[in-house]
């Protein structure tokens, strides 16, 4: 009889773009099979508890249809017509037409653009090295973090926070704009705990009834866009009956007076008309707050992905500085720590050869700038050839209808390194396959928590898989690119890195498989002064001066309310677009990951919206109706799922699905804007008018 397979655990981590950036034990079967994920007990932030999603990660990385070798269009764009053909074949083809397109319009033509398909340091910002070397054109990163970032640094002058794991010794957790039982379970594991052994109460706060909202205390929907305005009557309701901590604000803030008279018409009824939510609930939910010291806000990107997300984020952080809560264990408000870990990614990136006057192309507006527009492309020449890692813009970016037509130019060279045939290797000229996390070095760091750590090399890939850094490397030296770091594996650019970063070497990461880089507790709850030369949090931002680091257009700063406010610049409804459109996430889904995994396609079933039963029935709509929804940017088609846990004039489209999962062929991106947000740019993905119809 054959022995059963030996099982060997190791230490890893989940590469996804999540904040949480669960540390894994993974099960290893005859050295190159994977079999079970668990989340470490070791990492005392992931806790042992990771996503289902990930626990089931060997159905993706076993998965029959993954990329196996180099393809070569040989049909129209678009019509998955491949030839296999050689790596040395297919690198020469690529470095050939990028020296073309070098020659011809410049090397601006020439787009490296990527993104977060995988948070390894050495896989993800690899790509940067080659861009700084060739002078290719930069890349403004606009997706996730341009709203939110700026909004909580504008108060507190850094991006950092209380230690994540003090929700647990919380009495009160307040979790916005994030449907954490979803898409950060680690979250809800230090929340729980802290309801099960301090009796601490739960506030979610979300523009539908998420699982989260189902879970909390208090669950508080309101409509999309609105969350300043409730943030507003919080601190309106905290001056009005005392529960303002006035001698924290004298020592901490700048502006308390002038905030408590501008606060002074942002009454309840005022939020009420604005929000949807009712007086009782702002009043409820202010009144917790206010008596509850010991009160952590666990503020997420969702909210913020409005045109007026900065501004909002910038609010809610506001209301732990008027109650002081930030003073307490288990008080105060955080939204991402990656401001504390001082990495010097000179040679990962390339930094000491970045030409700051090669023009930056917005990630959000690359509809608009393959399709010609000259604001897009800062006036400069058309991109002709691309490379692209770790994203699928062709399902995952604004404006599709745009950015298809671009993709679909037959002038335009497309170079796609990915780990299935997406929507975007579909229209590509070039496909090479890549690893995933367990075939590859890297090094992570967890913008939810406090930890870096490595991701070592557990299995072999299949077929003929290569690394982002392998892909690199091969076209660097093809290109004549020039830069030491091109000369050094992986496991020599983290330890490079690690060295230069005051963070030990690779040697001792690997005995000590991560590292707790929490700040002391008198700096993370701003006891010694908040991040602004003067100490004091800023109820007043100078939005000009936000340490925001952006290669990127900014402003106009002056159009920012000047203290917190409802920024009515949302995509309001009106009469021909009446319903209002978020596009969260699926359960099932990370961006569009894990769509092609079996499992997860199942549980999710189809494309859906959800729809009030009131409106749905104002329509002639019914369960399952096969509905349209469309605006300017164009329309696309699902299902109708009849819901009350959204308000009257919502629609909520959890996603994102590939494009051939619609009944046309058009994702739900399709209806969102790629227009740039202020402060810093961004894209509104949850800033949506739209109108709804029965097909």
């Amino acid at each position: 009889m054959n022995a059963p397979p030996r099982i060997t655990r190791r230490t890893s981590v989940c590469p996804h773009d999540c904040p949480s950036a669960c540390s894994l034990e993974v099960e290893i079967l005859d050295g190159r099979t994977m079999g079970r994920v668990y989340g470490s007990e070791e990492q005392t932030y992931t806790a042992g508890v990771i996503c289902a999603k990930v626990a089931r990660y060997a159905e993706r990385i076993h998965h029959p249809d993954r990329l196996l070798h180099p393809l070569k269009r040989v049909g129209p764009k678009g019509s998955g017509q491949f030839e296999r053909i050689s790596w040395d074949e297919a690198l020469d083809l690529a470095a050939a037409k990028f020296l073309e397109a070098e020659r011809e319009f410049g090397a601006e033509s020439v787009w490296p653009y990527y993104y977060a398909g995988t948070m390894g340091l050495v896989m993800r910002d690899g790509i940067n090295r080659l861009r700084h070397a060739k002078k290719y054109s930069g890349f403004f990163s606009t997706i996730c973090i341009n709203l939110a970032w700026p909004g909580f640094i504008a108060g507190t002058g850094r991006l950092a926070g209380p230690d994540p794991r003090e929700m647990a010794k919380a009495d009160c957790v307040v979790i916005w704009g994030t449907n954490a039982v979803a898409t950060q379970v680690n979250v809800m594991t230090h929340a729980t705990r802290a309801r099960k052994e301090r009796g601490a109460k739960i506030v979610a706060v979300d523009v539908y009834e998420t699982a989260t909202v189902k879970q909390a205390d208090l669950g508080l929907v309101l409509r999309p866009g609105t969350d300043g305005a409730l943030a507003c009557a919080v601190m309106h309701v905290l001056f009005r009956e005392g529960l303002a901590d006035r001698d924290y604000m004298a020592r901490y803030a700048d502006a308390p007076e002038e905030l408590e008279a501008h606060l002074s018409t942002r009454t309840p009824e005022w939020a009420a008309a604005i929000t949807g939510l009712t007086v009782t609930e702002i009043e409820a939910f202010a009144r917790l707050v206010g008596t509850t010291k010991r009160t952590f806000f666990r503020l997420g990107y969702g909210f913020s992905r409005q045109r007026n997300g900065a501004v909002s984020m910038h609010a809610a952080a506001c209301i732990p500085t008027v109650t002081g809560a930030w003073a307490h264990e288990g008080g105060g408000a955080f939204h991402s720590n990656s401001g504390i870990f001082g990495w010097r990614k000179t040679m990962i990136e390339g930094l000491d050869v970045m030409d700051r006057s090669v023009r930056q192309l917005d990630q959000s507006q690359i509809g608009r700038v393959l399709t010609g527009d000259p604001v897009a492309l800062r006036h400069g020449p058309p991109v002709k050839a691309l490379l692209i890692q770790n994203t699928n813009p062709v399902s995952v970016a604004p404006e599709q209808e745009l950015v298809k037509r671009g993709f679909a130019r037959e002038d335009l060279f497309t170079v796609v390194h990915e780990q299935f045939m997406t929507d975007t290797a579909l229209m590509a000229d070039l496909v090479l396959p890549a690893t995933m996390f367990a075939e590859h070095d890297d090094l992570y760091q967890g913008g939810g928590h406090q930890y870096v750590a490595l991701g070592p090399k557990l299995i072999d890939p299949p077929g003929e898989c290569r690394s982002n850094h392998e892909v690199i490397v091969a076209l660097a030296k093809r290109l004549d690119a020039k830069h030491p770091g091109f000369d050094m594996t992986s496991r020599e650019l983290i330890d490079w890195t690690l060295a230069h970063s005051n963070r030990g070497t690779l040697a001792e990461l690997e005995e000590k498989k991560m590292i707790d880089c929490q700040p002391p507790f008198d700096r993370a709850h701003y006891r010694d002064g908040f991040g602004w030369k003067d100490g004091r949090f800023r109820f007043k931002p100078d939005w000009a001066k936000v340490p925001f680091a952006n290669d990127g257009p900014m402003g106009p700063f002056d159009a920012l309310p000047s203290l917190p406010d409802h920024w009515a610049v949302i995509e309001e409804a009106d009469a021909r677009h009446p319903f209002r459109l978020a596009t969260s996430p699926a359960r099932n889904y990370l961006n569009s990951s894990f769509t092609e995994t079996p499992t997860s396609r199942a549980r999710e079933g189809r494309p859906t919206v959800f729809v009030h039963p009131e409106d749905a029935a104002a329509l002639g709509i019914a369960e399952g109706d096969l509905v349209a929804l469309s605006n300017d940017r164009g329309e696309v088609k699902l299902h109708a799922k009849l819901f009350e846990g959204v308000k009257r004039g919502v629609l909520v489209a959890e996603s994102i699905w590939p494009n051939s999962a619609y009944a046309d062929g058009r994702g739900i991106n399709t209806l969102t804007g790629a227009d740039q947000a202020a402060p810093f740019g961004g894209a509104a993905f949850h800033d949506n008018k739209v109108a709804l119809r029965r097909t």
